[in-house]
């Protein structure tokens, strides 16, 4: 068992820095190695770190860290299109990994991830913080436990802000992100996959880019992601889900909603604020017996970074799988599998028509 577990970050903006904030709560984490070419990005880190910065030893590659830091687990915040490239030096390591969703761009590189991941002892985990928002997490285990019975339909929706800024402007084409259908919504994917307990069998997206950076020009390109969509799937056991993302809808009181609904009730989760509504049956003209909880969120889990908690949550089961007290619970599989729907969505949304998952080879 690993008592203190020494961990390396690569890719050090945005996403790198909440994921310092939270190994920071971890009990028995270090973080004593930082990869980034852009310096700026390495400053960004060394301030998150603080005091703790002076144990952290920089360098300017992946395949720096992979040749000279002694690290028993290793986090990839870099850019989604960076994944492969970064994995491959780092999968000569004993390390354990965590890499940040979208597995990879394309599902070439996912499934080679995949194939490399199947010849390595060490714990590789797929970053999906989603499933471990405390509200999210709670709405799954009363979904799976029965309470709306049998479900039948699911529906998740998004409105929220546009894309942020990002270091070199990478996350405004899509040949970088995969499209906002992988890079946004694998999350939203994964979540249908796990509430439903059943595989994608067909995909319609209707989406396009309407409102948001149309003015925006690098170079003599112009951003050519989508902003809003709404995206429907087809499970293998019946079950219809629908993704519904707005990119435009920053004043929206919720930024996440999610519906599930059996044969016997409606299951409700609104994020923020954390609440749960079950709606059961009541038949025609009966009163309505709306149950309505709040699921709490530790404050300073909440104040670590943008993910309601889920950041925190996500490290502590990591850290556990690292030790080997407990499986990891987000295969590479599942990030294959996630990539795998946001890429039949994109071609949908851009062929304006169906996509079997098979055409995928899935």
């Amino acid at each position: 068992m690993v008592a203190e577990i020494r961990y390396g970050l690569v890719g050090t903006g945005m996403m790198g820095v909440e994921h310092l904030h939270n190994i920071a709560l971890v009990p028995g984490a270090r973080v004593v190695a930082l990869a980034d070419p852009v310096p700026t990005s390495l400053n960004w880190a060394r301030d998150a770190l603080g005091e703790a910065a002076a144990g952290a030893t920089a360098y300017d590659s992946a395949e720096a860290l992979a040749r000279d830091a002694q690290v028993d687990a290793i986090v990839i915040a870099s850019p989604n299109h960076t994944h492969r490239a970064v994995l491959e030096p780092l999968f000569a390591t004993d390390a354990a990994i965590l890499c940040e969703k979208p597995l990879a761009t394309t599902l070439d590189d996912a499934r080679w991830i995949v194939d490399r991941t199947a010849t390595r002892a060490a714990p590789f985990w797929t970053g999906m913080e989603y499933r471990f928002m405390p509200p999210a997490a709670a709405f799954i285990a009363q979904v799976h436990a029965g309470r709306v019975g049998a479900l039948r339909m699911l529906s998740i929706r998004e409105h929220r802000f546009p894309f942020l800024k990002k270091v070199g402007d990478w996350n405004r084409f899509a040949r970088n992100t995969g499209g906002t259908m992988v890079e946004k919504c694998c999350h939203f994917f994964d979540l249908m996959r796990v509430i439903t307990g059943a595989e994608p069998v067909r995909v319609h997206c209707s989406g396009a880019m309407d409102v948001n950076h149309l003015d925006e020009r690098y170079g003599c390109e112009r951003p050519d992601i989508i902003d809003n969509s709404y995206t429907t799937v087809d499970f293998s056991n019946g079950v219809r889900a629908l993704l519904d993302l707005c990119m435009f809808a920053d004043g929206a009181e919720h930024q996440e909603e999610m519906s599930a609904t059996g044969d016997a009730a409606r299951l409700d989760v609104l994020i923020p604020p954390g609440e749960l509504v079950f709606s059961p049956r009541t038949g025609f003209g009966n009163a309505k017996r709306v149950e309505r909880t709040t699921v709490a969120i530790d404050p300073v889990a909440h104040a670590a970074g943008s993910h309601e908690g889920a950041t925190y949550y996500q490290h502590l089961a990591f850290a556990a799988a690292v030790r080997g007290e407990a499986p990891v619970q987000v295969s590479a599989e599942d990030g294959l599998r996630a990539v795998a729907i946001g890429v039949a969505a994109e071609i949908s949304a851009r062929e304006h028509r169906v996509v079997e998952m098979r055409e995928l080879g899935l």
